[in-house]
């Protein structure tokens, strides 16, 4: 596929050019990043059931994935480091792959009918030990390994992309019907039949009922 022709004078090259051409940062901007998570921002968390986590590879191809859990699910330890169960996936390991070569995360943490979100940047390690997977027992069920980050960066981020986007009413709420399943996501570039495709919905469908701890 042949990429948009885009004139060359109009192509970000270097930060300089980009303030020459947008502008400065105030510095009360930069002063709002903590090293550290502070007491609101513990709050924030303890009330947060989703959130993404970005992570790279050694090579740098990047990736982001979602967690979400009941309130709460990422922990703050007493020691500062944030704690989020790994529950089962899809076992491609994404995350845990590009943690174990890279180190480097970014979490954006949200909170249901609030447009504000926070933001934390860090170091992550992947653990199996027995004593942090109990923290995160539902129904019965621990989760096979957890990520330990190290806070560099946490800060609070404005409310203007979730405005716009009006993610929290239904203005632009669409028929469910209207919307691709996971399995035309997952297999519409590998042209397999319709019945194919409607075994994969079936099967995601019981993955979730029988495996979602």
């Amino acid at each position: 596929m042949q990429g948009l022709n885009i004139d060359d004078k109009y192509i970000l090259k270097n930060e300089a050019q980009l303030r020459e051409q947008f502008g400065e940062t105030t510095e009360s901007i930069w002063a709002k990043a903590a090293s550290f998570i502070s007491e609101p921002m513990k709050e924030f968390i303890a009330l947060s059931p989703f959130c993404c986590i970005s992570s790279y590879d050694n090579t740098g191809r990047t990736d982001i994935s979602p967690r979400g859990d009941a309130p709460g699910f990422v922990t703050v330890a007493d020691s500062g480091e944030l704690l989020i169960p790994d529950r089962p996936g899809n076992r491609r390991y994404d995350t845990i792959r590009n943690i174990m070569e890279t180190r480097h995360v970014s979490l954006l943490f949200m909170i249901p009918d609030i447009a504000i979100t926070l933001r934390v940047n860090g170091h992550a390690q992947v653990t199996f030990d027995p004593d942090i997977l109990a923290r995160f027992s539902v129904q019965g069920r621990l989760p096979q390994m957890a990520l330990v980050i190290t806070v560099q960066e946490a800060y609070g981020h404005c409310a203007k992309a979730i405005l716009r986007g009006k993610v929290w009413q239904d203005d632009y709420k669409v028929d469910t019907q209207d919307a691709p399943t996971l399995a035309s996501l997952m297999s519409s570039h590998l042209d397999l039949q319709k019945k194919e495709v409607e075994a994969i919905d079936k099967n995601v469908i019981k993955d979730i009922k029988d495996s979602m701890y």
